[in-house]
């Protein structure tokens, strides 16, 4: 991948001691068109927000820098101007390559309008691609996004006609189809922790994930580019635990003080959110019983004692709390793709910060666990279904969201459970009594004959011999090599009205359709930790 360097022009060292200048001084060393990799994901999560405005300011004010091309693995933002949105302005970017761009749509819609070229690769594979960049290599061979939009000979991850250049390209190994995934070189790196020491040595204590901030990094050091760095403190040489490090000192170019850098957007700094104690147990329930809840039990049935899960953003995230609620969140692991293991994570803008985790890694050492297949279940939303299984999140009615990690989660996991409402917009639904009424049908029907794009391949899972399932308010539908079959209807509601004719394809059923169990729709717990002691 092409890009702009005319020699490392970091700021100089004063003897072992790092550059530690204001944000607009910092700012100042990114050239135009520079290739900029910024690290953080949604609500805040390890955001240099300081440097994000301070660039965009600059922009702003002088034109410069312009012409860049922006690398995000993760989503940040608040869904709304935060994150990389500050960024979407006309003239700075022509080229931005994002794991996920919903976070921060003003960025999604340069996109959508065609002023930048613009890219979506898995989360996964751009935070291994860092690490790939570090170690001098070409770059990443995976069989991640075969069979979906990021083939080739689909879109090759493109997302608007502007957008030419064919980055990813299909190999072959030992008679077996690989896609490969070019390196990105950052000139700069654009990173946040919480301590450094005045020979740049980095801790990361209040953060809540470390995301992929040492490859990113390494990438630019070691490609002759620089690394700028925001912190909340700054303390004197060789006083923090070597153990507490996460990046080495001779890596950082430039440090930027920001007394007030908040963990989230929430401004607080939460100790349970940063793994330093353990949140006791609550005895209060865990939300009011409303489809969104009844569709995360249902997926819960899933699990299985023991099991190694992921759970990914939307009505996935509330399985963590249905776990709480039952009792039995100790009896599997729950893990998320920022790197965090075990716990409960929070919900919405927040998702990725997990209440009493038991382990924090850095996000492509989790995402190697993912791509192995070390999962036992995955938990994700769907956006569009249709007949054969396919599924569409990462762009439709017209709207950029990007995949995040959910096609290098999906492609690999033993069994994927997915999950949404059967149809959307002004959707309204009672669950009581046992059972789920239909009060207003929602406008907008999510099982489709034919997904516009294609984010997971149905066809592609049952050859690869995954178990595949979708939970919804009132059906449950399973993956079946001639597509999908319902098993499951909801107590009260009627096949033929409330599914067949909310669907635009009939599914496959036979003749004495299961019910979904009424447990579900009761407002009381399951009684699921009766059941895996029994």
């Amino acid at each position: 991948m092409p890009t702009q360097r005319e020699g490392k022009s970091g700021p100089a060292r004063n003897g072992n001691d790092v550059a530690v200048m204001g944000a607009d001084a910092a700012m100042a060393l990114v050239r135009d068109g520079a290739t900029l990799a910024i690290c953080g994901a949604g609500g805040g999560i390890t955001e240099p927000t300081a440097l994000i405005e301070a660039l965009s300011e600059r922009y702003r004010n002088t034109g410069s820098p312009s012409q860049l091309t922006l690398l995000h693995s993760s989503g940040l933002g608040d869904r709304a101007d935060r994150g990389m949105s500050p960024l979407a302005l006309p003239g700075m970017a022509k080229l931005i390559i994002g794991g996920h761009w919903g976070q921060s749509p003003r960025l999604a819609e340069l996109a959508e309008r065609e002023e930048v070229a613009a890219y979506n690769f898995p989360q996964g594979v751009m935070s291994q691609l860092f690490r790939c960049a570090a170690a001098g290599q070409p770059g990443l061979l995976t069989k991640v996004g075969l069979g979906t939009f990021l083939d080739p000979r689909q879109k090759g991850g493109r997302l608007n006609s502007v957008t030419t250049r064919e980055l990813i390209k299909v190999m072959e190994i030992d008679n077996e189809e690989w896609l490969f995934y070019p390196a990105i070189r950052p000139d700069v790196a654009i990173l946040r922790a919480t301590t450094a020491d005045t020979e740049g040595y980095l801790s990361m204590e209040d953060e809540i994930s470390y995301l992929d901030v040492l490859a990113t990094a390494q990438a630019a050091h070691n490609n002759g580019g620089i690394v700028v760095v925001q912190v909340k403190r700054l303390v004197k040489a060789g006083s923090l635990p070597p153990r507490s490090i996460r990046v080495p000192g001779y890596l950082v170019d430039a440090l930027v003080v920001v007394a007030d850098q908040p963990q989230l957007y929430s401004g607080v700094v939460d100790r349970f959110l940063s793994g330093d104690y353990l949140k006791p147990p609550e005895l209060d329930r865990t939300g009011r019983l409303d489809v969104r809840k009844v569709i995360a039990r249902r997926a819960m049935l899933e699990v299985s004692p023991g099991n190694v899960c992921n759970v990914g953003v939307g009505i996935p995230d509330g399985i963590g709390l249905v776990a709480k609620e039952e009792g039995v969140s100790d009896g599997f692991t729950l893990t998320v793709e920022h790197g965090t293991c075990g716990g409960t994570s929070l919900q919405g803008i927040y998702f990725g910060a997990s209440v009493n985790m038991r382990a924090m890694l850095d996000m492509p050492s989790q995402f190697d666990f993912y791509h192995g297949g070390g999962l036992d279940v995955a938990f994700l939303s769907f956006a569009e279904v249709d007949q054969f299984g396919n599924v569409n999140v990462h762009k439709f009615n017209g709207k950029l969201m990007g995949t995040g990690g959910f096609v290098d989660i999906c492609q690999n996991t033993k069994k994927i459970v997915f999950t949404g409402t059967l149809t959307a917009g002004g959707l309204k639904a009672v669950v009581a009594d046992g059972q789920l009424q239909i009060d207003t049908e929602g406008r907008h029907r999510k099982f489709v004959e034919h997904v516009s794009e294609i984010t997971f391949n149905g066809q592609d899972a049952v050859r690869r011999g995954q178990e595949v399932i979708y939970v919804t308010e009132r059906a449950v539908f399973r993956l079946k090599a001639g597509g999908i079959e319902l098993c499951e209807v909801a107590p009260g509601i009627d096949p033929s009205s409330d599914v067949f004719a909310q669907m635009d394809f009939a599914p496959r059923y036979h003749e004495q359709v299961g019910l979904m169990e009424r447990r579900l729709f009761v407002d009381e717990k399951m009684g699921i930790a009766a059941q895996w002691s029994a």
